[in-house]
């Protein structure tokens, strides 16, 4: 029996901005994307029994769902499909980051299998075959290919990578209580179709967001989902003002929430933050650049 381990890293958006609604019913957007150290963790194996076996400890309310709706799952049995391999597999999940808070646990854990599973299986495929397989389970799915810090752009899907920045310390934040789902930001945020937006106006905002974006200065922070999601739960408005006086240097709503985050001088005081924020979960971590990412990601095969 062969065997693979293989990290999930979260990540956070440093600046997200909302063009406006495409022709397809997705937005148009532009955003930074950077991974951190906060991470859930896989297991596969080679099984004798057929098809795919998936396990979740850690979250109870996605360990209750129909395991073909995970995209763990999904994304094992695209790849399965691909390769056109027969054999059994199982799977572990072990779940760290909070599911719907921004943070993209569930897309990082698809990349995870699909790239696990490749050394497990001891197949190759090309990277632009895995980058649209990935693709096909969610838009952000093909930048945790990758990691560290890319501009993504069109649905998010396409990816592109920036100039790494030095590693910095955050303090992550999830309110036990508040579940923001995708589509309901989207809805409150009353995007433009996209189509009435001049193609001058929306080049210019491509431009001056390129601009920040290999700027060599620190990122100035930003979300376009911010002021709409805080206007609903001004609990979250409430808790980066604690991470500010707390000593952040900056916060922001993670995408579209709930979680919201805050970046701190050093790892120690993002640490000691910990302790303004008793009834959530607190995450101390710090962002990984995408050769460390690269490094941590190399999963291991044990015969």
């Amino acid at each position: 029996m062969s065997e693979v381990r293989i990290p999930a890293y979260a990540k956070i958006n440093l600046r997200l901005e909302v063009l406006g609604k495409r022709a397809d019913g997705y937005h148009e957007l532009r955003t930074i994307f950077q991974t951190i150290s906060l991470h859930d963790n896989l297991r596969l194996q080679t099984s004798r029994q057929p098809g795919i076996h998936l396990a979740i400890r850690g979250d109870d309310a996605l360990s209750l769902e129909a395991a073909e709706k995970n995209l763990v799952y999904r994304a094992i049995d695209a790849l399965r499909r691909e390769l056109k391999t027969r054999g059994g597999v199982g799977i572990e999940l072990e779940k760290n980051i909070p599911a719907g808070r921004g943070l993209g646990g569930g897309s990082s854990d698809a990349a995870a299998a699909l790239l696990g599973y490749l050394r497990l299986s001891r197949k190759k495929i090309e990277t632009q075959r895995l980058v649209e397989i990935a693709a096909g389970l969610g838009a952000d799915v093909p930048f945790f290919l990758f990691g560290g810090r890319a501009l993504g752009v069109s649905k998010g899907d396409e990816i592109y990578p920036l100039p790494e920045g030095s590693e910095r310390a955050l303090l992550v934040v999830s309110p036990k209580e508040i579940l923001v789902p995708t589509p309901d930001a989207y809805r409150w945020l009353h995007a433009p179709d996209l189509a009435s937006l001049t193609k001058s106006a929306a080049n210019h905002k491509l431009y001056e967001f390129c601009a920040l974006c290999w700027s060599t200065q620190e990122e100035s922070l930003s979300n376009d989902f911010e002021e709409a999601v805080f206007r609903r739960y001004p609990r979250l408005a409430q808790i980066k003002r604690v991470l500010l006086r707390e000593g952040a240097s900056e916060a922001l709503l993670a995408g579209s929430g709930s979680a919201v985050f805050g970046v701190f001088p050093s790892p120690a005081k993002a640490r000691r933050a910990v302790v303004g924020f008793p009834n959530d979960q607190a995450f101390a971590c710090v962002t990984i650049s995408r050769k460390r990412y690269e490094r941590l990601t190399k999963s291991v095969l044990v015969v």
